[in-house]
């Protein structure tokens, strides 16, 4: 975690994900790079060719400029290495292209999340990310104080296609001397008994080196709500998921539990990418 993304509109949530990423450069001697996408009405990837006057273009830059300059100086950040870019795309394309191009180890996200007809029809940026990174996705919900992980929820099925992005959470995990909480969610749609739940999580973690961690099985109506439930039952810091990154009418039909947790969840929620 040497470099960490915040991209910024300026509100309040936004300004929570940067304190946590301020709290997290700093405990690994990392760099923050501060994104603001102006996302200007009418335009395409290209703002200028898309008919957008550049008298428009400039005032919303300066404002920009002005407004990431502020943020530069607070103290929370003193002491780290902060970079700014100001990108004309559209939000979420910026927010994966910039971090592919920057080489980001983490990106940290604040969201309000969505409800009802918005989160179906719109979804937010944030969820759309978490659906398209590569890259670990940390989300923010409200304002974190001091950010430290010491019991790290992690619910999966524990199956062989997850195991990539498995050793990304033992490295998350290992960052913040953080316990692993290894959840597996039983519902009347899919349930394990439990000798079985209990040798699947056996052997899958059998694979890797990690000592710090505990299993359990939570009985629950569906995965979401096991999973929440489950964190709050051990008042959990932080849940991960693994995500598919589903998209169009896939996502539509089968859903997604990694984004509806960004949604709905007060707790920090991390993602990674199968």
């Amino acid at each position: 975690m040497k470099k960490i993304l915040v991209p910024t509109d300026f509100s309040d949530h936004a300004e929570y994900a940067l304190k946590v990423a301020a709290q997290i450069a700093k405990n690994n001697n990392g760099e923050i790079v501060l994104l603001h996408m102006l996302e200007l009405p009418g335009q395409g990837s290209d703002a200028i060719g898309s008919g957008s006057d550049i008298p428009e273009i400039m005032f919303f830059k300066n404002k920009a400029i002005e407004k990431l300059e502020s943020l530069m100086d607070i103290s929370y950040l003193e002491g780290i290495s902060v970079s700014e870019i100001i990108q004309f795309e559209k939000t979420f394309e910026g927010i994966i292209n910039i971090s592919k191009k920057n080489n980001v180890d983490l990106i940290v996200m604040g969201s309000h999340g969505a409800s009802g007809f918005q989160e179906m029809f719109i979804g937010s940026n944030t969820e759309k990310v978490v659906r398209s990174s590569d890259i670990p996705v940390l989300v923010i919900k409200k304002e974190e104080g001091e950010f430290s992980v010491e019991k790290f929820v992690f619910a999966s099925d524990f199956s062989e296609e997850i195991k990539g992005s498995f050793s990304k959470v033992v490295e998350f995990a290992n960052k913040f001397n953080a316990h692993l909480n290894l959840v597996m969610i039983n519902t009347p749609n899919s349930f394990k008994p439990t000798d079985v739940a209990k040798k699947i999580m056996h052997d899958f973690v059998s694979s890797f080196n990690v000592s710090n961690f505990t299993t359990h099985i939570y009985n629950d109506t569906n995965i979401e709500k096991g999973i929440l439930n489950f964190a709050k039952s051990i008042d959990a810091d932080l849940i991960g998921m693994s995500t598919h990154g589903r998209k169009g009418l896939s996502h539509f039909f089968n859903g997604s539990i990694s984004e509806d947790l960004v949604n709905h969840a007060q707790r920090p929620v991390v993602t990674f990418k199968i």
